[in-house]
């Protein structure tokens, strides 16, 4: 495959991204203007923005790109049980873990009010953030550079540059933008190599969507402070950065890292025994 190709290939999957993503928060601005429950509107945002992305992907790829999708990773709907299983496995451990360091369990917000914030959790953060970035970031563009580059350079680059893009805009200091790139691009490996394992995007997108709802979706905070918009805080008694995961949270600390490295050795070891065979 030409280079052209993969840098065209590349930036019409970003596009899509993007367009998706505004579609769906306008649509949802609409539909909030109606009068329309919060809660609604952000199930309906998740739902136009995980639709709206896949129809876009689908379209670029067979008329531009001359592709099926699943030339890209992006098969027929199916998830492996073992990566169901490690999806909701991983936060759970993760979120678990940080109840043997002193801290204190705080209730937050009613439930009422919590409801339109877990409904974006699950639809938006968790069921369409996740599964859209796994199509554009381990569908499209790893895909796309293994064709071109091959296997090595198509994990690798992709991964980096997920976790470069959590730090725009955040003005995070130095040591901050260090360990969200480092912390990013680890568990950007982690979704590459559960893809590849099944040569899916499906098991990746169920791994990232669950871990965003349970760790971001609004249940339960865990951080320095309280959160504002969560059912219940676990608000710690330290102020380690490696515990914390500093200015960005939970998701680039120490404990997090563990477990993107443990589930990308189990990855690693399942292709290995799958290319034995």
């Amino acid at each position: 495959m030409k280079t052209g190709k993969v840098v065209l290939g590349i930036t019409g999957a970003v596009l899509a991204l993007i367009v998706s993503q505004l579609a769906a928060q306008l649509l949802a601005g609409l539909f909030a203007a109606l009068h329309l429950p919060a809660a609604l509107c952000n199930i309906a945002g998740g739902i136009l923005y995980a639709v709206i992305a896949f129809l876009l992907l689908k379209l670029f790829a067979e008329k531009g790109m001359k592709m099926r999708l699943s030339e890209l990773g992006i098969p027929k709907i199916k998830i492996a049980p073992k990566w169901l299983f490690t999806a909701f496995l991983l936060p759970l451990l993760v979120s678990g873990s940080y109840f043997l360091f002193p801290g204190k369990l705080q209730r937050g917000i009613p439930l009422v009010e919590a409801a339109p914030y877990l409904c974006a959790g699950i639809f938006f953060t968790g069921l369409a953030a996740g599964t859209v970035e796994e199509m554009v970031f381990r569908g499209f563009i790893m895909n796309l550079l293994d064709k071109r580059f091959g296997r090595l350079p198509a994990i690798l680059l992709p991964s980096l540059l997920f976790g470069a893009v959590h730090i725009l805009g955040m003005g995070f200091g130095m040591l901050s933008c260090i360990q969200v790139i480092v912390a990013g691009t680890l568990v950007g490996i982690m979704f590459s190599l559960i893809a590849l394992e099944g040569r899916s995007v499906w098991n990746s997108a169920a791994v990232h969507a669950v871990w965003n709802f349970i760790i971001l979706g609004g249940v339960l905070y865990i951080g320095e402070t309280a959160g504002k918009h969560s059912l219940f805080s676990y608000i710690l008694e330290t102020n380690s950065f490696a515990i914390t995961g500093g200015e960005f949270g939970v998701e680039a600390s120490m404990i997090s890292i563990v477990g993107y490295i443990a589930v990308s050795l189990i990855a690693y070891r399942c292709i290995k025994k799958e290319n034995k065979k």
